[in-house]
Protein backbone atom coordinates (compact mmCIF):
# COMPACT_ATOMS: atom_id res chain seq x y z
CA UNK A 1 0.00 0.00 0.00
CA UNK A 2 1.42 3.41 -0.62
CA UNK A 3 1.56 6.26 1.98
CA UNK A 4 -0.23 8.78 1.57
CA UNK A 5 2.31 11.95 0.26
CA UNK A 6 4.11 14.13 2.39
CA UNK A 7 2.64 17.25 1.27
CA UNK A 8 5.68 18.94 2.80
CA UNK A 9 8.82 17.67 4.32
CA UNK A 10 11.71 19.40 5.89
CA UNK A 11 14.83 18.96 3.65
CA UNK A 12 18.09 20.32 5.22
CA UNK A 13 16.75 23.51 7.40
CA UNK A 14 13.66 24.38 5.18
CA UNK A 15 10.74 23.15 4.46
CA UNK A 16 9.86 22.00 0.93
CA UNK A 17 7.26 20.48 -1.36
CA UNK A 18 7.86 16.51 -1.37
CA UNK A 19 6.50 14.07 -4.61
CA UNK A 20 8.26 10.92 -3.02
CA UNK A 21 5.60 8.12 -1.79
CA UNK A 22 6.27 5.22 0.67
CA UNK A 23 5.50 1.55 0.06
CA UNK A 24 4.72 -0.30 2.93
CA UNK A 25 3.84 -3.96 2.66
CA UNK A 26 0.13 -5.34 3.65
CA UNK A 27 -0.35 -7.84 6.96
CA UNK A 28 0.81 -10.73 4.92
CA UNK A 29 1.58 -9.25 1.78
CA UNK A 30 4.85 -10.86 0.34
CA UNK A 31 7.69 -8.34 -1.29
CA UNK A 32 8.27 -10.57 -4.39
CA UNK A 33 4.59 -10.42 -5.82
CA UNK A 34 3.84 -6.16 -4.78
CA UNK A 35 4.27 -4.11 -7.74
CA UNK A 36 5.71 -1.04 -7.35
CA UNK A 37 3.99 1.98 -9.42
CA UNK A 38 6.28 4.06 -11.85
CA UNK A 39 6.79 7.28 -9.32
CA UNK A 40 9.13 8.60 -7.13
CA UNK A 41 8.43 5.81 -4.52
CA UNK A 42 10.39 4.73 -1.73
CA UNK A 43 10.03 0.99 -1.53
CA UNK A 44 10.80 -1.63 1.48
CA UNK A 45 14.30 -3.00 1.77
CA UNK A 46 12.58 -6.75 1.35
CA UNK A 47 10.90 -5.04 -1.73
CA UNK A 48 14.02 -4.41 -2.67
CA UNK A 49 15.93 -7.26 -1.78
CA UNK A 50 13.33 -9.73 -3.72
CA UNK A 51 13.07 -7.47 -7.20
CA UNK A 52 16.47 -5.95 -7.28
CA UNK A 53 16.35 -7.24 -10.98
CA UNK A 54 13.62 -5.58 -11.88
CA UNK A 55 14.07 -2.31 -10.04
CA UNK A 56 17.34 -1.65 -10.55
CA UNK A 57 17.20 -0.32 -13.72
CA UNK A 58 14.72 2.77 -12.12
CA UNK A 59 16.51 5.93 -11.87
CA UNK A 60 14.06 7.38 -9.12
CA UNK A 61 13.71 5.02 -6.70
CA UNK A 62 14.55 5.03 -3.09
CA UNK A 63 14.65 2.78 -0.14
CA UNK A 64 13.57 2.63 3.14
CA UNK A 65 15.14 0.12 6.24
CA UNK A 66 13.17 -0.43 9.10
CA UNK A 67 14.54 -0.45 12.64
CA UNK A 68 14.93 -4.50 12.90
CA UNK A 69 16.77 -4.62 9.51
CA UNK A 70 20.13 -4.68 9.16
CA UNK A 71 21.39 -1.96 7.22
CA UNK A 72 24.79 -4.08 5.52
CA UNK A 73 22.05 -5.77 3.14
CA UNK A 74 22.96 -1.93 1.02
CA UNK A 75 26.69 -2.18 1.08
CA UNK A 76 28.05 -1.29 -2.33
CA UNK A 77 24.75 -0.33 -3.57
CA UNK A 78 23.94 2.80 -1.41
CA UNK A 79 24.78 5.36 -3.71
CA UNK A 80 22.56 4.02 -6.29
CA UNK A 81 19.38 5.29 -4.34
CA UNK A 82 17.86 8.98 -4.60
CA UNK A 83 16.80 8.70 -0.96
CA UNK A 84 17.54 6.44 1.62
CA UNK A 85 14.72 6.66 4.64
CA UNK A 86 15.10 4.70 8.18
CA UNK A 87 11.69 4.44 9.43
CA UNK A 88 10.89 5.28 13.28
CA UNK A 89 8.12 2.69 14.26
CA UNK A 90 7.36 4.83 17.29
CA UNK A 91 9.69 7.85 18.71
CA UNK A 92 11.30 6.25 21.67
CA UNK A 93 12.75 3.78 19.43
CA UNK A 94 16.23 4.87 18.66
CA UNK A 95 17.45 2.10 16.56
CA UNK A 96 17.21 4.22 13.89
CA UNK A 97 19.54 7.06 14.96
CA UNK A 98 22.02 3.60 14.94
CA UNK A 99 21.38 3.06 10.92
CA UNK A 100 21.50 6.41 10.07
CA UNK A 101 24.70 7.05 11.59
CA UNK A 102 26.39 4.10 9.82
CA UNK A 103 24.72 4.05 6.93
CA UNK A 104 26.21 7.75 6.32
CA UNK A 105 30.16 6.23 8.38
CA UNK A 106 29.86 2.87 7.14
CA UNK A 107 28.30 2.97 3.79
CA UNK A 108 29.78 6.29 2.70
CA UNK A 109 26.34 7.21 1.62
CA UNK A 110 26.40 11.00 0.92
CA UNK A 111 22.84 11.45 -0.64
CA UNK A 112 19.33 11.91 1.17
CA UNK A 113 18.87 10.41 4.28
CA UNK A 114 15.69 10.55 5.33
CA UNK A 115 13.26 9.81 8.87
CA UNK A 116 10.16 8.58 8.38
CA UNK A 117 7.62 7.70 10.70
CA UNK A 118 6.74 8.72 14.25
CA UNK A 119 9.15 11.79 13.85
CA UNK A 120 8.62 14.74 16.56
CA UNK A 121 10.21 17.98 17.03
CA UNK A 122 12.07 16.66 20.03
CA UNK A 123 14.23 14.03 18.11
CA UNK A 124 14.93 16.65 14.94
CA UNK A 125 18.70 18.10 16.33
CA UNK A 126 19.83 14.46 17.46
CA UNK A 127 18.85 12.78 14.23
CA UNK A 128 21.04 15.57 12.04
CA UNK A 129 23.87 15.10 14.29
CA UNK A 130 23.83 11.57 13.09
CA UNK A 131 23.45 11.95 9.26
CA UNK A 132 19.73 12.61 8.82
CA UNK A 133 19.17 15.47 6.31
CA UNK A 134 15.32 15.36 5.64
CA UNK A 135 12.86 14.69 7.88
CA UNK A 136 8.96 13.39 6.86
CA UNK A 137 7.80 14.70 10.65
CA UNK A 138 3.94 13.26 11.45
CA UNK A 139 1.14 14.78 9.90
CA UNK A 140 -0.56 15.44 12.88
CA UNK A 141 1.90 18.28 14.00
CA UNK A 142 3.12 21.83 12.76
CA UNK A 143 6.30 20.73 10.19
CA UNK A 144 6.80 24.85 10.76
CA UNK A 145 7.17 24.15 14.70
CA UNK A 146 8.95 20.68 14.26
CA UNK A 147 11.49 23.03 11.99
CA UNK A 148 12.67 24.56 15.19
CA UNK A 149 13.82 21.71 16.68
CA UNK A 150 16.71 21.61 14.30
CA UNK A 151 18.14 24.65 16.10
CA UNK A 152 17.67 24.35 19.63
CA UNK A 153 21.38 24.07 20.19
CA UNK A 154 23.89 26.56 19.05
CA UNK A 155 27.21 24.10 19.98
CA UNK A 156 27.72 20.37 20.44
CA UNK A 157 30.31 18.72 22.82
CA UNK A 158 29.95 15.70 21.16
CA UNK A 159 31.45 14.64 18.20
CA UNK A 160 29.20 13.05 15.22
CA UNK A 161 28.55 12.57 11.96
CA UNK A 162 27.29 16.75 11.93
CA UNK A 163 30.74 17.64 13.67
CA UNK A 164 33.65 15.47 13.38
CA UNK A 165 35.87 17.05 16.42
CA UNK A 166 34.79 16.98 19.90
CA UNK A 167 34.09 20.40 21.22
CA UNK A 168 37.61 20.27 23.28
CA UNK A 169 39.55 19.80 19.74
CA UNK A 170 37.34 22.76 18.27
CA UNK A 171 37.76 25.46 21.14
CA UNK A 172 40.53 27.71 21.43
CA UNK A 173 42.93 27.97 24.53
CA UNK A 174 45.37 30.05 25.82
CA UNK A 175 48.95 28.24 25.75
CA UNK A 176 49.79 29.17 29.53
CA UNK A 177 46.45 28.52 32.14
CA UNK A 178 46.35 31.33 35.02
CA UNK A 179 46.73 29.35 37.89
CA UNK A 180 45.24 31.22 41.61
CA UNK A 181 45.92 30.06 44.72
CA UNK A 182 42.66 29.41 46.24
CA UNK A 183 43.88 29.21 49.94
CA UNK A 184 45.74 32.53 49.72
CA UNK A 185 44.39 34.53 52.59
CA UNK A 186 42.59 32.73 54.93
Amino acid sequence: MLEVVHEHIIRGREVVADDWRVLRLEEGEAAEAVVVPESKVIVPLTVWLAQKETLSSRAELGVWIAADERFEALKGEADRFAVIAVDFPKFSDGRGYSIAYNVRKRLGYTGELRAIGDVLRDQLFSMSRVGFNAYATRQDRSIHDALKGLTVFSETYQASVDQPLPLFRRAERDAKPEHTDIGAGI
